[in-house]
């Protein structure tokens, strides 16, 4: 990355416009990961390609976009924390300008995951509600039969004032209805269930993303003092984040299912990670905690190679020079 010092305010408009840019290019995938990933026995969905193309016949082109709202909404403050909290730590860990070690650089990028989850989380909690919405509606359908109610969720009423109603009245739901009701019956917690294993994954992700990006990078770099090309650090994202994505997998897993507000007909509920665990293992055995492992890969190493490539590019530094 050189030596030269970029300020905070260019870090986090990188980071901000990385993340923006990566996300509209991969959500689709990210939907069908989440669908895939709350699948239980005998799902809707036979992989990847069949969820997308039963979530764009049934939903429609938009339907592949359900929960980008608010996902591209935080992915600029979660991506901007998460890629500047790493040059901050790198920096802070430095010593004399000298190369950081292996063991340096794997503590900045506990740093970087450690921060990010203070955003993070909240925007899974409500992403995840949204993209598993339609799984759902299918899901009951098929476990009622063709006349069965149909909506959004396929659990009676109890709780969720954005699921009363018959199935005819019920209102799709939204992030800000989804928000508000959390705010309302479990106050900020609420927002922050899952916190523990969002830690757990996105702290072990860090650690060994970045260091491994790092090193990958320095490759293209003729010396310290520049950076390497553009498809080079696109390639080393990509690289470095399908790593990391497939070996957090597991935790993934876990994230979603227990952050995942409503369950289909006959779906097991989770009274935190151990139960969890412990559930899919013994109901789904060990391979389900690599389910949607290719399509995180598939969403990861875009996101992060087109993420660290418009990042090295310096927009930030540009816009703010502008304003100079």
């Amino acid at each position: 990355m050189g030596s030269k010092k970029v300020s905070l305010p260019a870090k986090l408009i990188n980071g901000g416009v990385a993340g923006l840019v990566g996300v509209s290019c991969v959500f689709p995938i990210d939907l069908a990961k989440t669908r895939l990933q709350n699948q239980q026995g005998q799902g809707v969905y036979t992989g990847m390609r069949d969820c997308l193309v039963k979530t764009l016949r049934s939903e429609g082109f938009f339907g592949m976009y359900r929960g980008a709202a608010v996902n591209l909404t935080l992915v600029t403050p979660e991506k901007a924390i998460k890629l500047a909290a790493n040059d901050l730590f790198r920096q802070l860990l430095s010593q004399d300008g000298k190369e950081l070690t292996l063991v340096r650089e794997m503590l900045a990028g506990c740093g970087a995951g450690t921060c990010q989850v203070v955003v993070t989380t909240p925007m899974e909690m409500l992403k995840i509600q949204l993209q598993d919405a339609g799984r759902l509606a299918v899901h009951q359908q098929k476990v009622l039969g063709s006349d069965g109610p149909m909506g959004p969720f396929s659990q009676p009423p109890q709780d969720r004032p954005y699921s009363t109603g018959p199935a005819s009245s019920v209102r799709r739901p939204s992030a800000t209805l989804i928000a508000r009701d959390l705010l309302k019956t479990q106050g900020l917690v609420g927002l922050y269930k899952g916190l523990g294993v969002t830690l757990l994954r996105d702290v072990p992700f860090s650690i060994i993303y970045f260091p491994l990006f790092a090193n990958i990078n320095k490759l293209g770099q003729s010396h310290s003092e520049e950076k390497a090309p553009f498809f080079h650090s696109f390639v080393s994202g990509c690289a470095a984040g399908s790593v990391a994505a497939v070996a957090v997998t597991p935790l993934d897993v876990l994230k979603t299912r227990i952050q995942t507000l409503k369950k289909g007909l006959g779906e097991d509920t989770y009274n935190g990670l151990i139960d969890c665990a412990r559930k899919i293992w013994t109901h789904e055995g060990p391979a389900a905690f690599m389910k949607g492992a290719g399509c995180r890969a598939l969403v990861i190493a875009p996101l992060f190679g087109i993420a660290q490539g418009v990042y090295f590019i310096g927009i930030g530094e540009y816009i703010l020079g502008y304003f100079q």
